[in-house]
């Protein structure tokens, strides 16, 4: 299945960047690559378009309020510097969402899960819960390296992903595993409406917390440490799901 695409970049090279990227897709045929939100108001308005690559820090409006206003929404991958707007993203059921600088092959990735969706049908209108069965990625794992063996863990096994340096420690339920890699790679790979990062070393599975006390989260008998950086992000996502 072809999808038509938008990109709205304000920045000329990572615009062209994205423009070079979809040309390489024989399945995604590119509409227009505009520079602001208003701009793709009209491009949006006049053409029908599957996939909207949307950047988030732009002049007028941001990307999300673009978003926000939209009353038919095409299918959205977010691209962005900052990792912070990852779950507000998320609220609004995009396909993905793309941390600059953005390889070819992470684009790929995203595309890839943006075709499976169009090829799925449309998506029911009501909004997911955050760890929901109907949430989960079609693959809920991922095989990873553990000295000379390829380890698989489950997504619903992890309780929380700690970095040092050029590796990882994968706390699951059942097991500690250390592999040779670093923490944004593997958060890449992480569905971004199950796991949020709360610290330059720590990412949290959402299930898997079990309290939050003042600046750290609880999870088992661990105290995982919320740093300034991914705080604010944090606090709205609790605030969201908690009872007054």
């Amino acid at each position: 299945m072809n999808l038509t695409c938008v990109i709205v970049e304000d920045e000329p090279l990572a615009r062209s960047l994205m423009v070079d990227y979809v040309r390489k897709v024989p399945y995604l045929s590119l509409i227009d690559a505009c520079a602001n939100p208003l701009e793709a108001i009209e491009i949006l308005r006049k053409n029908h378009v599957d996939l909207l690559f949307l950047d988030i820090q732009m002049p007028e409006i941001t990307g999300l309020s673009l978003l926000k206003a939209l009353n038919k929404k095409p299918l959205v991958i977010l691209t962005t510097a900052y990792s912070e707007y990852a779950l507000e993203g998320y609220e609004h059921d995009v396909v993905d969402y793309l941390l600059k600088p953005i390889t070819f092959e992470r684009f790929l990735r995203a595309v890839d899960k943006a075709s499976q969706r169009a090829n799925a049908g449309p998506t029911p209108a009501t909004t997911k819960d955050i760890g929901s069965e109907s949430s989960l990625p079609s693959q809920p794992f991922v095989f990873v390296k553990d000295g000379t063996k390829l380890v698989k863990i489950r997504w619903e096994d992890i309780l929380f992903v700690e970095g040092l340096k050029d590796y990882v420690t994968i706390h699951t339920k059942q097991q500690k595993v250390v592999s040779l890699q670093r923490l944004k790679a593997l958060e890449e790979q992480l569905p971004a409406d199950q796991f949020i990062r709360v610290h330059h070393s720590f990412i949290v599975a959402l299930h898997a917390i079990d309290a939050v006390h003042k600046g750290e989260i609880q999870i088992g008998q661990a105290l995982i440490p919320i740093s300034d950086t991914y705080r604010k992000a944090f606090k709205d996502l609790i605030d969201k799901n908690q009872i007054q």
